[in-house]
């Protein structure tokens, strides 16, 4: 049985580019950490206690979501077995 070559669309992202989304996504929810901080000096009653709630879960979300895997790539299978190839002899 002949193995099927393994398609570019269904290999994971590269470690660079995966690094670089999970870092986004950590800076995005701490600058609405930031942001959350900030509101407290401007809201009372009800909205300050749910502006401190955000402030003190937030990094723990931030931080489960940026180290969540990826799931939207396949497996990728191991290669089949390697075949040795003799060298030439020089002509």
């Amino acid at each position: 049985m002949k193995p099927q070559p393994q398609s570019i669309t269904s290999l994971p992202p590269s470690p660079t580019d995966e690094r670089r989304g999970r870092v986004v996504k950590y800076s995005i929810a701490m600058a609405v950490r930031l942001i959350c901080i900030g509101a407290m000096f401007f809201v009372q009653g009800w909205w300050l206690l749910a502006m401190l709630l955000a402030a003190v879960i937030l990094p723990y979300i931030a931080v489960v979501l940026a180290n969540v895997g990826n799931t939207s790539g396949g497996a990728v299978e191991r290669p089949g077995a390697i075949v040795r190839v003799e060298p030439r002899p020089p002509v």
